[in-house]
């Protein structure tokens, strides 16, 4: 793998593709990965001397990554926009109190036993929103399902099978809300037409504030480690 010298060296993935007609950099806000697509005949020599040419660009970029924070005991982990400690618990359960999440068991299994219950609670919330706007929207979805995905916050398929990102129960409630009026607005209209966004707002009114809130804070929700 190519490396940019400098303090610290950076590491560049090369990707070939047949669409790409010039050089193009793209700097990851999850993981910090620096990709330079190139077209399928350019030179090696040619994409790295377009590199260090984009050297200055590219560690501003990177000085923009938010920095991954591991999940354990002693955290401050938002859940549904309010942050939360991170403590050891009794029982068998995680709970929540005014100003902590209540963890108990083996503190190494605290990520997963946290994960799982945040899982939990974003189907939960997620099926509540799903269905309140699929009533209003006047068409039934087929199913929902959770991933961990990195590249957008939810989607819908021609079949009516909506997908989320479980990351969503750690924004404000009303964030989870527009994401879930987008996805099921998509039973409607397949497209972003202005006709989608005219039932994303029938179902949202304030969705141009929540979609603001996702591109400035949401690749934070990305930054917390469940040790997976």
């Amino acid at each position: 793998m190519p490396v940019l010298p400098g303090s610290p060296p950076v590491e560049i993935t090369l990707r070939r593709s047949a669409q790409a007609r010039r050089f193009s950099l793209r700097v990851s806000r999850l993981d910090g990965r620096v990709t330079l697509t190139l077209p399928l005949r350019a030179r090696e020599a040619e994409a790295l001397a377009f590199v260090r040419d984009q050297e200055g660009w590219i560690r501003r970029a990177l000085s923009d990554v938010p920095e991954a924070a591991a999940v354990g005991l002693g955290s401050v982990l938002p859940l549904e926009g309010r942050p939360l400690t991170v403590r050891t618990g009794s029982g068998r359960s995680v709970r929540v109190t005014d100003d902590s999440l209540l963890v108990p068991g083996d503190p190494a299994s605290v990520p997963l036993r946290l994960a799982t219950f945040l899982k939990a609670m974003a189907r939960e919330r997620l099926a509540v929103a799903c269905d309140r706007h699929a009533r209003n929207l006047g068409r039934p979805y087929a199913r929902l399902t959770l991933r961990d995905t990195r590249s957008r916050w939810g989607s819908c398929t021609q079949d009516g099978c909506l997908m989320f990102s479980w990351r969503l129960i750690l924004a404000p409630p009303p964030i989870l809300d527009y994401v879930a009026a987008h996805e099921v607005a998509h039973l409607a209209q397949m497209n972003h037409s202005p006709a989608f966004w005219a039932e994303v707002a029938r179902l949202d009114p304030d969705y141009a504030l929540h979609r603001a809130w996702l591109r400035r804070q949401g690749q934070a929700l990305h930054g917390f480690r469940f040790g997976d």
